[in-house]
């Protein structure tokens, strides 16, 4: 077993400051000398004198990831801690170097190649460090080079234990496995990558307004006290390796929700008092707050105002399907390219659902038929039902920035739809 290694740029806990390795965690009986919701309590006040978070569940999200990367090696998941805001000055810089006084072994870099950071983290062995990456909107923007996918890639590759980087060694000439399992904290201006951002506890920042008051934070006056208080942290989570490291078994979230949230409510579960109620109701709040603002993806929208578009239609010529998506003045489609929306970028946006247009019998106002190429309700349906269920489109109908075709066309819902029991104007044969 790989003995805890501490790097030189690294901070927060120390080796001997109560490490163990998880061989020992079944052997060593935990410590009853440390309270935890108190040594919590503690943390919190301390977060709170200097920096101003944009909620009290933003706060008990704060808290618990610290103490989390305190027993990384236990846990089966290590959350990623997105700190953000619209502008500069808004605290983000501040709070994330209090995390690296209060997280274990913090890795703090700006810029960081893929291969020191890759490096870091495998050469620590056992004991990963924290990882904090300052001014990570430089890394990922438009701007940002190749290398920095390969970041992307080694962060997300990180939330769970087992995944590997495999690189090459010419020197050695084989291939080598860098580990990459560790907590990542990464602040900056606006999202960062949404693969990162499904994998984190996003956390908003605010600038202070005027009557919001904290103490000033000096490294060299104050760091000193939030390390010793991480030792505190460190060797009660430490003693609480075995607990925080079980699966818990009620989760108020679900699936990557509960994965990214389960650590942190393993924490409060173990440090009891009031941090049980408050990790659960963060986890539901903020994971909330995340879908809500979530920009869809080109084709999901797509999908939703395809819906509305047909509306009680079988079937939809290609080019009346279009007309409908066009009309929709707050939709992106009347400007998607130089013509807007064409029948041949509607086909490839809509056939990573496995959706294409065919040709189709249809009937006019007089009764007769006619041939033409176009799309039918039922080839939408199940993608429709897969990623735009009706009722969170309906309970979420601005998401999407506008209501689709249907909702434009009776601009005042408090008036009857004349067209109700009317037929649908285009029938698909069957």
């Amino acid at each position: 077993m790989t003995t805890p290694t501490t790097a030189a740029p690294m901070s927060g806990g120390t080796a001997d400051s109560g490490a163990s390795t998880p061989a020992e965690a079944a052997t060593t009986e935990p410590s009853p000398a440390l309270d935890g919701a108190v040594v919590l309590d503690q943390v919190q006040a301390a977060v709170r004198k200097y920096v101003i978070l944009p909620s009290p569940e933003a706060m008990t999200a704060v808290v618990l990831w610290a103490a989390a990367s305190h027993v990384v090696p236990f846990l089966g998941s290590a959350p990623r801690l997105v700190i953000r805001g619209p502008e500069r000055r808004c605290g983000k810089s501040r709070l994330l170097d209090m995390l690296e006084a209060l997280c274990w072994q913090a890795f703090m870099g700006v810029n960081v190649s893929h291969a020191a950071l890759s490096r870091t983290v495998h050469f620590a062995g056992n004991e990963p460090p924290t990882i904090m990456i300052d001014e990570a909107d430089a890394m990922f923007g438009p701007k940002a080079g190749s290398d920095n996918e390969d970041i992307r890639g080694i962060l997300n590759a990180g939330f769970q234990p087992g995944r590997t980087v495999p690189r090459y060694d010419a020197g050695r000439q084989e291939v080598e496995h860098l580990r990459t399992f560790a907590m990542a904290a990464l602040a900056g201006i606006g999202a960062m990558p949404d693969t990162i951002e499904d994998r984190a506890v996003v956390v908003k920042m605010r600038r202070r307004a005027k009557g919001e008051k904290v103490a000033p934070y000096r490294m060299t006056r104050d760091r000193a006290d939030l390390i010793t208080l991480s030792g505190v942290l460190h060797k009660w989570a430490r003693s609480q390796r075995v607990t925080i490291g079980t699966p818990v078994v009620s989760m108020p979230v679900e699936d990557r929700a509960a994965d990214t949230w389960e650590p942190l409510v393993a924490v409060a579960d173990a440090a009891g008092g009031d941090w049980p109620r408050l990790a659960r109701h963060a986890a539901v709040v903020m994971n909330q707050e995340k879908e809500e603002s979530i920009e869809l993806s080109v084709q999901t929208r797509l999908l939703i105002d395809t819906r509305a578009a047909f509306e009680s239609d079988d079937a939809l010529p290609t080019h009346t399907l279009l007309e409908r998506l066009k009309a929709d003045e707050e939709a992106p489609w009347a400007t998607f390219g130089p013509t807007g929306l064409t029948p041949r970028r509607l086909g490839l946006l809509l056939r990573e659902f496995d959706i294409t247009s065919r040709n189709v019998r249809l009937k006019k106002s007089d009764g007769s038929d006619y041939q033409v190429k176009g799309f039918r309700r039922e080839d939408f349906e199940d993608s429709w039902a897969r990623y735009c269920p009706a009722d969170e489109v309906e309970d979420d109908a601005g998401t999407a920035g506008g209501q689709g075709f249907a909702a434009m066309t009776r601009p005042n819902p408090s008036q009857p739809d004349e067209t109700a029991g009317q037929a649908p104007l285009f029938t698909a044969e069957p």
